[in-house]
């Protein structure tokens, strides 16, 4: 099938600083909304802008690429919210074909989504009384029917939890069809409450928690053992192990249980099948950075080593090609990816430029705010990295004068193959001059023709600084790693929205 997405000029518009942008198409606009949001169950009620917008840019996008889009969100991007919203608003407006039921097949991927999923299609329907879930899209349905025949007893009972949408709602409301007499056995027991509980680190620490200890001496031994064995038994899977470090280290585990650990943490297959987004990796540094160990500095090491696993899927650049990557430092780079988060937008561009700086022989790296300053880093410690640029974030300023990162360039008479900006495309000139970005890019277009620009928008707000697509500007979006597999489209000259549409339902 064919897409229309380019249109036949671009309206000029004002970005959150008052300064000129240019609107995106409504693909590319979902896409970028879509991939940079950090929408969490808080953020489903009514109110939230983010949402609002994209159930907006739903309606303007052909159904098809809405449903290539939530597939690739979930299983390239490792979203699990918005996939969910894009399914379901989809519903609204994709009848008469079995487009729905394919797109949830392919975003269900584990069994809690399949009462997320009911639970944002009673809130979004506007659904109350007794029987919220009346009246189910036959096509969504169809895909939840599926959904339940993929999972076991264990994936079951790890998620059969107290919600607004049990696993028991979603059995009655889908009558899923057993495919054999073991797969029906399960489909009692979710009626009948009786899923056998699954034992997994949770339980195991919540039982250890309930438990009275005669002293401290004691209670310390019993968590320390206690971690040893879930270390031991392989009991702890990859997410788990990464956000509990700190209690591991401060359990005081043995050396076998810490070298165990360090091994499981930076081996290449663990870290791809952990399908971790790579700021994981920086919070858990992060977390550890006030720990007492004297196993840290392994830790941390086994830390670079997993962030560098998500690195080796760039192809980055060679010492034929020169490369500017520019991380935007500004205040409004100042922002949680999501309600709950310590992580900032500003985080994510200094990890994402320093993995891509990790990736290049011919570099230069640096920052802009107020001004825009070079600053030489090694290739690698990816994590390192980040945190010396934390550490010096003030001395350019917190304005978001990225036309200073060309304006440099040009002052120098210095011919870059590739400009690269890790930013929420929020720049204006905080200055005074007439400059401005889109003016500076003309301008060292006409010095050296042969130049590309490449826009990581970290934050969807669906404006950009200038014409992506027009002079040698390209938009890339997105939180995860998979965003270089979008640059290395980019240089076969396939676009975001062209990798999208080939997205198998």
């Amino acid at each position: 099938m064919k897409f229309n997405f380019l249109r036949k000029e671009n309206k000029a518009v004002t970005n959150y600083e008052g300064a000129k942008a240019y609107t995106m198409t409504p693909a590319e606009e979902l896409y970028s909304a879509v991939v940079t949001t950090g929408l969490s169950n808080a953020t489903y009620e009514k109110g939230n802008e983010r949402l609002a917008r994209i159930q907006s840019l739903i309606q303007k996008n052909d159904p098809e690429f809405v449903a290539r889009l939530a597939v690739y969100a979930r299983k390239e991007m490792y979203l699990r919210s918005v996939p969910l919203v894009l399914t379901t608003e989809l519903a609204k407006q994709a009848s008469g074909t079995d487009l729905v039921s394919r797109t949830v097949d392919g975003v269900i991927q584990r069994a809690d989504e399949i009462t997320e999923l009911l639970a944002y299609y009673q809130m979004a329907n506007e659904r109350t009384g007794l029987k919220k879930l009346d009246r189910l899209s036959k096509q969504i349905q169809k895909g939840l029917v599926k959904s339940f025949n993929r999972f076991d007893e264990y994936q079951f009972a790890k998620y059969n939890r107290k919600a607004e949408v049990t696993l028991k709602d979603a059995l009655f409301l889908v009558h899923p069809k057993a495919k054999d007499e073991n797969q029906q056995a399960i489909f009692n027991k979710i009626v009948n409450d009786s899923l056998e509980t699954p034992y997994t680190w949770e339980v195991g620490l919540s039982v250890l928690g309930q438990t009275k200890f005669a002293d401290d001496a004691e209670r310390k031994a019993a968590f320390k053992n206690k971690w040893e064995e879930l270390i031991f038994s392989n009991k702890l899977g990859y997410m788990a192990t990464l956000r509990n470090l700190r209690n591991i280290l401060e359990a005081g585990v043995s050396s076998q249980a810490m070298e165990k650990i360090c091994i499981y943490l930076s081996d290449e297959k663990a870290v791809r099948n952990s399908k971790q987004l790579p700021f994981r990796f920086l919070a858990a540094y992060r977390e550890l950075k006030a720990v007492c160990s004297p196993y840290l500095p392994s830790v941390l090491e086994a830390l670079e080593e997993a962030v560098t696993v998500s690195s080796k899927n760039i192809k980055g650049f060679g010492f034929d090609t020169s490369v500017v990557i520019a991380a935007d430092v500004s205040g409004s780079m100042q922002q949680p990816v999501s309600p709950k988060s310590k992580i900032l937008l500003y985080d994510i561009g200094l990890l994402m430029s320093m993995m891509l700086q990790s990736q290049c022989s011919n570099v230069i790296s640096g920052m802009f705010g107020d001004t825009w300053k070079r600053v030489p880093m090694p290739k690698s410690g990816i994590l390192r990295n980040v945190d010396a640029f934390y550490k010096r974030e003030g001395e350019v300023g917190y304005s978001t004068n990225g036309y200073l990162v060309i304006e440099d360039l040009l002052s120098r008479k210095e011919k870059t193959g590739k400009v690269m900006l890790f930013t929420d495309t929020q720049l204006w000139n905080s200055n005074g001059t007439r400059n401005s970005f889109e003016d500076s890019w003309n301008r060292y277009k006409k010095f050296n023709p042969e130049a590309k620009l490449y826009i990581f928008d970290l934050a969807g707000y669906g404006k950009q600084p200038l014409d992506v697509r027009k002079n040698d500007v390209y938009l890339i979006a997105g939180w995860s790693d998979k965003i270089f597999d979008v640059l290395n489209a980019l240089e076969d000259r396939k676009s975001a929205v062209e990798m999208i549409k080939k997205v198998v339902l």
